[in-house]
């Protein structure tokens, strides 16, 4: 046992110095969706079942669109491994013009779900809620976008301190005036989910707006800023960006679409459902957000070492950060059981929603510890650039095995949202396993 200690302990150390700020940021995030679900959900039912299936939507938006930015990580990790600085810089502005396009994409695409929601088959007196609060989301697209481009560039030279205190603030900002604009406090108009909306357009503004003058106004960044200057928006680094990018966009895309369209299905079955749905949404959104921070942490060491052309211990940093992940999953855990009975009650006073709550815990324990394995080894894979396979995993684990499988149970053999949560545990174990077992083909027979 100590001899595999001391294997990794110089890599447990290096992650939890990397990845614990960008896991605190994450938190933070965490705490934003926390807040969110509980203003809306002790305002009314209606609220959080309209948020639900909102936010279900744009996931699937933003995670894609997250997903687009990881591909800059191991750009920047190798050239950083290089110490060639002013490149990176070169490559952040081409990555911001690539994110800026798919910020429009994304828009135009959502712009035009929008004008087709109807046809979702969700409850209809849901939609006076539905439509504003999802216009407020959609204006806040390109905001996100470009932030995610700041922060994986930030990431990739191991500064994730940066984004983890521009989160923080932000999210203060937005828990104090979600509760100024739901509520309508201190003389501002009570607006409901709208003032949600609203608190979630500005505070993404105002983050953005925060990591653009530390980039450009403090000597931090001085030697990658004079990359970003002299350089210009060109088709090979470009080429390079989006080569990365969409196959991760896809993968990430593929996933979160698993949740999102078991939502479209849970819609169905009316709001209560819906409105549970929420909350357990919510709530493994808290380990799925602290995976992924120490899981950027493996991305980065791992890319890091590429770079270096270290093979060993790229190999050596995916076990190591496997392993921490598998601590704060059983961790994760073990929570969740321990308040399985007032998890419910925390985001809502309806107590047909906090009953079907209560049913749907045991398949979120079920899938915690593939979530972070699958996070751990998708973010290996990202790290040494093999992108291409993980999408094709996602394309099987998700589409072919896990919705199909969510469906029949839920709807052929009349399971209810029990049976679409089977979908789940489903894809997440597969892509755990089939990633796991593709970094291992890759590193395997390399010996450090």
């Amino acid at each position: 046992m100590k001899k595999f200690f001391d294997r990794y302990k110089s890599h447990y150390v290096a992650l939890l110095r990397l990845g614990l700020p960008i896991v605190v940021g994450q938190i933070g995030m965490i705490i934003v969706g926390f807040a969110d679900t509980l203003m809306v959900g002790h305002y009314n039912t209606e609220s959080l079942s309209a948020a639900s299936f909102a936010n279900n939507v744009f996931n699937l938006t933003i995670i894609f669109g997250t997903g687009f930015s990881y591909g800059l990580t191991p750009v920047i990790g190798s050239l950083f491994g290089r110490k060639e600085l002013s490149a990176a810089g070169r490559i952040l502005k081409n990555s911001l013009c690539a994110n800026s396009i798919i910020a429009v994409l994304l828009t135009i695409a959502m712009t035009i779900l929008y004008f087709n929601i109807e046809r979702l088959g969700q409850p209809e007196e849901l939609m006076p809620l539905i439509k504003p609060y999802y216009l407020t989301l959609l204006a806040s697209l390109l905001f996100v976008m470009l932030f995610n481009g700041f922060k994986q560039f930030a990431d990739g030279i191991n500064n994730t301190r940066t984004a983890m205190w521009i989160l923080l603030c932000g999210n203060v900002f937005h828990v104090f005036s979600n509760y100024t604009l739901i509520h309508g406090k201190f003389g501002m108009p009570e607006l409901g989910l709208l003032g949600a909306g609203i608190s979630t357009l500005f505070s993404r503004m105002m983050m953005l707006t925060a990591f653009v003058i530390i980039f450009f106004c403090t000597k931090k960044y001085s030697q990658y800023k004079d990359g970003f200057k002299q350089s210009s928006v060109n088709k090979r680094d470009l080429k390079s960006v989006n080569k990365l990018g969409w196959p991760i966009a896809l993968q990430m895309g593929m996933e979160t679409a698993s949740f999102s369209l078991s939502a479209i299905m849970i819609g169905w079955l009316g709001t209560i459902a819906l409105a549970a749905h929420q909350i357990m949404v919510t709530i493994s959104t808290v380990s799925f957000m602290m995976f992924y921070g120490m899981g950027a942490a493996i991305a980065v060491r791992v890319s890091n070492f590429k770079g270096a052309n270290d093979i060993g211990n790229i190999r050596n940093t995916a076990y190591a950060g496997a392993h921490v992940i598998a601590l704060m999953s059983l961790t994760a855990s073990c929570l969740v059981f321990i308040f399985r009975n007032d998890i419910g009650g925390w985001f809502t006073d309806d107590t047909q929603v906090i009953a079907v709550v209560g049913t749907l815990i045991f398949s979120l324990l079920l899938y915690q510890f593939s979530d972070g394995m699958q996070i751990a080894f998708a973010n290996a894979l990202r790290g040494i650039a093999d992108v291409k396979v993980i999408m094709v995993i996602a394309f099987v684990s998700y589409f072919v095995i896990a919705l199909p499988i969510g469906y029949i149970c839920g709807f052929i053999l009349g399971w209810g949202i029990q049976g679409v949560w089977v979908t789940f545990p489903t894809g997440l174990s597969c892509a755990a396993i089939l990633m796991f077992l593709r970094f291992r083909k890759l590193t395997g027979k390399i010996r450090s």
